[in-house]
């Protein structure tokens, strides 16, 4: 049988014996395309293939080209939810492909779209944050055939049974990550201590299901800004698990390290993410080998770690024609974030709890007008304490602008990132 493989991830000296290997992170690849996610590859293959069966003369009227520009859409949702940096040829496949998706006409793209109770044209960040969170819910606590079925599925009845399926699964996932999360956090902030001292956040638990250590990890990255693996440990104490990284911090390449000195059973991944095996008692011996092989790289990443700023407005130009003009730089998404946006010296007049730990906000200017704002999962966190802590006080407010669409109406809502307390200049002395 003729084996062709297509991958993204950085591989080593020892390739496997295959008919072809088609990878940009190979060691001897000089095509530039290290950034494209498999499924951008798959596309970049068929164009190939394609290409050569047409100088073979193999297209016929009975057996036309494909549509490989009509497979966009596809390519578009999975750059995304890969996390793959949207610069060069993937902002342009995201890009076409939010267009193709917009036309509602692939049935099972529409159905999962219907099922996220998406009501407005689809962005970047909704592949990411709610499209393929329902897609990849199937293969980490369900049926790994039910998002492929979704997406080869022609009936639309058939195609929203399965689009609720994997929403219930959704949901459910949800449920085991907060769980697993909550317990991982707690590790976590015991292994660093008060002192909060460690450059790589190792946990590892008997009973997590192994479909959420990825966003358990992403979690621990988040809140704890370091590179973090989460580890479910099976009854035999073999553990399989994830680890995610921070910008300037190569996970895979020190993943792949520790295979080659024997710490990990398997493991592989690229720079920002990761995938170990190992046994239990190795744990120790693999967290100290991360401590030293990344801690001056974490040091100087976080000690970079500032919120650069694009431009200062107040509430007044906080409108639909200013959003839609800043979202001509997009698709945004990694490597290409959407424009930061400062508020100065505005008030905090409203912030309660929303949703799954949101704070939805409201900020007035000096002239009275006002801006929605949200800070996202932020009720626990530093941010959350920030804003309700300072109710009806001035702030300096940092965040993107994202149009919400309710009820047939559009407004901008601000997405809050930062705030800080406006100094108050010299003391005056009478």
């Amino acid at each position: 049988m003729s084996v062709v493989v297509i991958d993204h991830h950085q591989s080593g000296d020892l390739l496997p014996e295959v008919d072809a290997l088609v990878n940009p992170n190979r060691l001897d690849d000089l095509s530039g395309l290290g950034h494209l996610a498999a499924v951008g590859l798959v596309l970049v293959t068929l164009v190939a293939v394609n290409r050569e069966l047409r100088q073979r003369g193999f297209w016929t009227s009975e057996m036309p080209e494909p549509d490989l520009l009509g497979m966009l859409h596809h390519v578009a949702l999975g750059t995304v939810a890969d996390v793959a940096p949207l610069i060069g040829l993937n902002r342009a496949f995201v890009a076409k492909g939010l267009i193709a998706m917009r036309r509602r006409d692939h049935v099972g793209h529409t159905a999962l779209m219907d099922v996220s109770r998406l009501n407005g044209p689809p962005e970047a960040w909704h592949l990411g944050f709610m499209l393929g969170p329902r897609i990849n819910a199937g293969g980490r606590i369900g049926r790994a055939d039910l998002g492929v079925r979704l997406l080869l599925e022609g009936d639309v009845s058939e195609a929203a049974r399965i689009a609720a399926e994997l929403d219930r699964l959704n949901t459910e996932r949800r449920v085991i990550e907060q769980a697993a999360e909550a317990q991982a956090e707690a590790e976590a902030l015991a292994s660093l201590g008060l002192e909060d001292k460690g450059a790589v956040i190792v946990t590892a638990a008997e009973g997590w299901h192994p479909g959420v250590v990825g966003l358990v990890a992403a979690r621990l990255k988040e809140k704890f800004a370091r590179p973090a693996f989460a580890i479910a440990l099976e009854p035999g104490g073999i553990g399989t698990g994830s680890g995610r990284s921070i910008g300037g911090v190569d996970l895979g390449k020190a993943v792949r390290q520790a295979v080659h000195d024997g710490l990990l059973m398997k493991g592989g991944g690229h720079a920002m993410a990761a995938g170990v095996t190992l046994r239990r008692e190795k744990l120790a011996e693999f967290r100290a080998y991360l401590e030293n092989a990344l801690a001056a790289d974490v040091a100087n990443s976080r000690h970079e770690n500032e919120l650069f700023i694009d431009g200062a407005v107040t509430a007044r130009a906080v409108t639909p024609e200013f959003a839609a003009t800043l979202n001509r730089a997009g698709p945004f998404g990694s490597a290409n974030p959407e424009p930061v946006i400062a508020l100065p010296t505005h008030q905090l007049v409203y912030a309660d709890e929303v949703g799954e730990a949101h704070l939805r906000l409201r900020f007035k200017s000096g002239d009275g007008s006002i801006v929605n704002g949200i800070a996202f999962r932020s009720v626990g966190q530093k941010l959350g304490s920030a804003l309700t802590q300072n109710r009806g006080q001035q702030l300096h407010v940092a965040g993107s602008l994202a149009v919400d669409r309710w009820q047939g109406t559009e407004r901008v809502q601000f997405r809050v990132l930062d705030v800080a307390v406006p100094d108050q200049g010299p003391a005056v002395i009478r």
